[in-house]
């Protein structure tokens, strides 16, 4: 028994996944229209399209099986877009050529709709002699911000903005200001951060040895491991941020272990891959196999699963030849490994509808059987297809049968593999599936707990904007309909505000021990949650034998997607209120911005008005701005800005995220180098000042923004810590007066910017 699509659902399809013509005319008339695209495309591949084209469409029907979203959006459109979602890119050599072509190739992929990984840990640390110009490096950091800038400026296929994860080693000499970087609003947006943790490092943790930073094999300091790992768990209770990879375990696990090395995965951390590795997504839907829910009988139809898994297995090797690839060098590491990722969603509403806790021991048993079903459906499913259109072409027998991952296989399919070989180097994969699974009618996402019953999600429509949607569960709306309303809800019932995050790890590590690539998973935690009991989470995840770990606690700094519905706050009736009243007289601040372009400077006044915030206290709140310039250039878009900045800041409400609107502004011409960092833009600079101006009324929390964790776990205001860096520095150069970067040289009576040219002589 199903429940009727909900509104969200059918929204989530019209908007992501529905084939429209440019100008907005649908050509899927319905779902199955859907399905039928799809399977139609990934069925050209076969000899004999016409008899697979029904078998892959009857996957799909009733959401039993989820291609993931490039797939739905792309599959036999016509359109000019990747099928894959997961990329991790090429090496990134330590020059600036390598460094630029890179970022090209990153600007490619995201164009097509494919999500990006790299890793920095190839940069030299910032403050590092670059030979031949006689100045300072400036950091991984530096260049991740030309990325993220970069990354703002793509609106992938479909809707979709373009993700991306950056990684860096335990022991580069940057991996403090890697861990804190964005602690600091704007900054880094469209990145997920993790830490690369090696098994030294966690031993060094645990033994509470020194830790050596090093690049290139030169150390240039040594820290307390422990102290390390403290600013980590410390950031990620207060930022979300960093998540930690356990880098050596995954290398050792890895299926290609014998011709590859992983150092990144892709955004959401389910798909470690080598340089240019790539890897498609889908998903089984397990609470559409459960037969006579919320009964004494209910049960998962195994048979079902692995018939299921089987047919779905083919359909995602079709993939590797049906999509287009940004790159050639991806093209050719997807053909010689075939790697897959097929896993799973709606596990935690299959687990309710059986009656069974998430986390509890009935559960993870549970999980645990129809987890071994789906692996040895899928990794059947890839031996047959090598014994019909031949193995992986990068299979070596002896070798790939050694790896720790195969070793755990029952040996009747080692058997096979042996003899046959394997279509798939990697099979399994769990991926997030959120707008997916809301388009299967909200099921819980991949193997995470369901997060509320019913919720408020935040949509991101095609314009930018979001907007609020209510959603409930796919079991909840089910059991309300076979028992009625008034039913009580049993206590298998619960939802991420109820679990620990022992509850995630169990289920987490349980998983773990049936996919060969990684999965995304989430350890929610509500914002009251004790720090004393979260700050062992990672290391119970290194324990247990996961290959990575991500939580999320929900904070005025982060906010949330998804809200409780309870304590959602009404922040758009705010925003529809009349504009407020200009009192005669208004106190204000004005800033000077030097834009190393313009000859003139920039002044920036905003004035500020007293009203009441949402508990009815008195706040000052920014009410109007005002640019001015000598540089008549500027006059026509700083009066527009005026004015549409100080119309949003009158209508009153959460006005915070001009300030983010701002600072993602990217000049395609290029930003400039500001006191040591990279702003994309004119644009972006004033939104900076527009934020400081926030901080300094209190408008924004300064804790949230200017500060930063110093080495000994203290809060210190950016300043303080920029004053500690800046003593720090080689002696022989000073901050440029024109663009900020610590590149001024005294030489025979002149000053000289190695970084802008800028020069003057006394």
């Amino acid at each position: 028994m199903t429940t009727e699509p909900s509104a969200i659902a059918q929204q989530i399809w019209d908007m992501k996944y529905r084939f429209k013509t440019p100008d907005g005319v649908a050509i899927d008339a319905s779902v199955p229209d859907t399905w039928a695209r799809v399977a139609k495309a990934l069925a050209t591949v076969e000899k004999d399209p016409a008899v697979w084209t029904p078998r892959f469409a009857g996957a799909m029907a009733d959401y039993r099986f989820l291609p993931a979203g490039r797939i739905l959006a792309g599959a036999g459109t016509g359109r000019s877009v990747t099928l894959h979602n997961c990329f991790v890119m090429g090496t990134i050599g330590d020059d600036m050529g390598s460094i630029f072509a890179h970022l090209r190739e990153a600007a490619l992929t995201l164009q097509q709709g494919g999500g990006i990984g790299y890793d920095f840990s190839t940069l030299r640390p910032k403050g590092a002699p670059v030979k031949g110009v006689g100045a300072d490096a400036s950091g991984p950091l530096s260049f991740m911000e030309v990325w993220d800038s970069m990354c703002k400026t793509i609106m992938s296929a479909g809707s979709r903005r373009g993700a991306m994860m950056a990684t860096l080693r335990c022991d580069h000499p940057d991996i403090e200001e890697f861990i804190t970087a964005k602690q600091t609003p704007g900054r880094l947006t469209m990145f997920n951060m993790s830490v690369l943790a090696t098994d030294a490092f966690m031993t060094a943790v645990k033994t509470d040895q020194d830790w050596p930073l090093q690049f290139g094999g030169v150390v240039t300091r040594t820290v307390k491991a422990r102290a390390l790992w403290n600013k980590i768990t410390h950031a990620t209770y207060d930022y979300a941020e960093p998540g930690v990879i356990f880098i050596d375990r995954i290398n050792a696990r890895n299926n290609l272990y014998y011709c590859e090395s992983i150092a990144a995965t892709n955004p959401c951390g389910e798909q470690p891959l080598p340089p240019y590795g790539t890897c498609l997504l889908g998903s089984i839907n397990f609470a559409r196999l459960v037969k006579e829910p919320f009964t004494a009988h209910a049960k998962l139809d195994e048979k079902e699963l692995a018939d299921l898994v089987a047919v779905a297995v083919r359909m995602m090797d079709n993939v590797v030849e049906a999509s287009r690839y940004p790159v050639e060098a991806q093209r050719q590491e997807a053909e010689q490994k075939r790697r897959i990722g097929l896993g799973i969603t709606g596990l935690a509403d299959a687990l309710i509808m059986c009656g069974l806790r998430y986390g509890s021991p009935g559960a993870v048993a549970k999980t645990r059987a129809w987890m071994e079903v789906f692996r040895n459906a899928a990794y059947g499913a890839s031996i047959d297809l090598a014994k019909e259109k031949g193995p992986f072409p990068l299979f070596d027998r002896d070798k790939y049968l050694a790896g720790e991952t195969i070793l755990t296989l029952p040996k009747v399919l080692r058997d096979r593999i042996a003899k046959h070989g394997i279509r798939n180097a990697l099979v399994t994969s769990i991926a997030p599936t959120g707008t997916i699974s809301l388009m299967a009618d909200n099921v819980s996402s991949g193997l995470e707990p369901v997060f509320s019953f019913a919720y408020t999600r935040n949509v991101l429509m095609r314009d930018g904007t979001r907007r609020a949607e209510d959603v409930s569960d796919y079991a909840y709306r089910l059991f309300r309909t076979l028992k009625g309303e008034a039913a009580p809800l049993p206590d298998y019932f619960v939802d991420v505000q109820s679990l620990t995050p022992d509850d995630h790890l169990v289920m987490q590590a349980a998983v773990q021990d049936y996919i060969d690539s990684s999965i995304s998973k989430t350890i929610n935690v509500p914002e009251d949650f004790p720090f004393a009991a979260f700050a062992d989470v990672y290391m119970k995840a290194y324990d247990k034998g996961c290959k990575g770990c991500t939580t999320y606690r929900p904070s005025p700094v982060r906010g949330a997607v998804l809200e409780v519905k309870k304590d959602r706050k009404l922040l758009a009736a705010e925003d529809t209120t009349k504009p407020l009243a200009r009192p005669e007289t208004l106190p204000g601040l004005t800033y000077k911005l030097r834009w190393p372009e313009s000859d003139h400077a920039i002044y920036i006044t905003v004035n500020d008005i007293m009203a009441e915030d949402e508990r009815g206290r008195g706040q000052r709140r920014p009410f109007e701005v005002f640019i001015n310039s000598k540089n008549m250039e500027h006059y026509a878009w700083t009066v527009a800005l005026t004015r549409m900045i100080s119309a949003v800041f009158r209508r009153g409400g959460d006005v915070g995220f001009v300030v983010e609107e701002l600072k993602a502004v990217f000049d395609p011409r290029g930003g400039q180098w500001m006191n040591g960092r990279y702003v994309p833009s004119l644009l972006a600079a004033i939104g900076d000042i527009i934020e400081q101006h926030m901080i300094e009324i209190e408008f924004l929390p300064q804790t949230t923004a200017r500060t930063k964790r110093g080495d000994d776990g203290k809060i210190v205001s950016l300043k303080e810590a920029a004053q500690k860096e800046g003593n720090a520095r080689d002696r022989r150069f000073r901050a440029c007066p024109k663009c900020g970067t610590y590149a001024l040289l005294s030489q025979e009576g002149c000053d000289s910017c190695t970084s802008c040219g800028y020069s003057k002589c006394s």
